[in-house]
């Protein structure tokens, strides 16, 4: 009967959870930050690279922007990353001066426009309003996309150094051999790796207040989940039913791109709001307390949200 009853509120919690992000996202604009999180990504993209390869090869690392490629559009649904990547691959051989030329620099700038609108639609879905400066916030979102750069730059320069690694174990250390060969095949595996650490450290740190980093996991796979479902349905869609050709004629690639985008960017604050839920309903309190009351214990109600959670209302 207890564990009837626990299950019982298990299911009236997790209803909810899932209404409450879901009206909160609905009544906070989401709809329309999810568009605005998807035109400033694709905005930033192009800058993010041309910063990024300048950046990286001061730094040595001339793989970059192959590199990068491969870490943005490998979890992406093919027929939606090949013409972006194409586009992407044929600005990056433009020649342009040096890491610090006014068209770097501004490249830098507006690819941290990306991290702001991540920023401020986090704001919003866990309900908290931004008391850091301006600049600081700017300076932070500079600092995002420069750590980011470094992380590819620093990916890309081992992927060039394990194969010669491997030719080097074959010979000395044939125990590594089995470990080299992995990592030079890590393909999407590592995407994956470096999507989900983005997220977190995304949810985390870009918006105001302080979490836990097992209040931002649900959220995380969340996203992860609905991210998969959601690209293989709408590759399922392009592939199928739509013609965006007859539509947007010359724009139809940028048009697939940005739909894709306004999807993710739903996703991904459907996430946050999620996030918020639990941590407003005190959901890991509730668990921790059921674990501990022994059968037929009685368990002080705690679902109703905390006033004094730092969630916003």
């Amino acid at each position: 009967m207890a564990d009837k009853f626990s299950r019982i509120r298990g299911l009236g919690l997790a209803y909810k959870v899932a209404w409450d992000a879901y009206c909160h996202f609905n009544e906070d604009d989401g709809w329309a930050m999810a568009s605005h999180v998807a035109l400033s990504g694709l905005l930033a993209l192009f800058p993010f690279l041309i910063f990024g390869t300048a950046l990286a090869g001061f730094l040595g690392a001339d793989s970059f922007s192959e590199t990068a490629v491969h870490l943005f559009f490998d979890t992406w649904p093919e027929e939606i990353a090949a013409p972006l990547a194409a586009e992407i691959r044929q600005v990056l051989t433009i020649p342009r001066g040096g890491l610090l030329t006014v068209s770097v620099l501004a490249a830098a700038y507006f690819a941290s426009n990306g991290v702001e609108a991540l920023r401020i639609s986090l704001n919003r879905a866990y309900r908290v309003t931004e008391t850091r400066a301006w600049y600081v916030t700017r300076l932070a979102s500079l600092g995002y996309v420069i750590v980011a750069v470094i992380i590819f730059a620093v990916i890309s320069t081992l992927l060039v150094a394990v194969p010669v690694a491997l030719r080097y174990a074959e010979r000395f250390l044939p125990w590594l051999q089995d470990l080299l060969r992995t990592a030079s095949e890590w393909g999407v595996y590592g995407t994956v790796l470096v999507l989900i650490a983005g997220l977190i450290l995304s949810h985390k740190w870009l918006p105001d207040g302080r979490r836990r980093i097992i209040d931002v996991l649900p959220g995380v796979a969340i996203t992860l989940i609905f991210w998969t479902i959601g690209a293989l349905i709408f590759a399922s869609y392009l592939s199928t039913f739509a013609n965006y050709a007859a539509t947007y004629a010359g724009l139809a690639s940028v048009m697939i791109v940005l739909v894709f985008l306004y999807m993710v960017g739903v996703i991904f604050m459907l996430g946050a709001e999620i996030n918020a839920a639990l941590m407003k309903y005190r959901v890991y309190s509730v668990v921790a307390r059921a674990r501990r009351v022994r059968n037929g214990g009685r368990i002080k109600d705690a679902s109703e949200p905390d006033p004094s959670a730092n969630v916003g209302g």
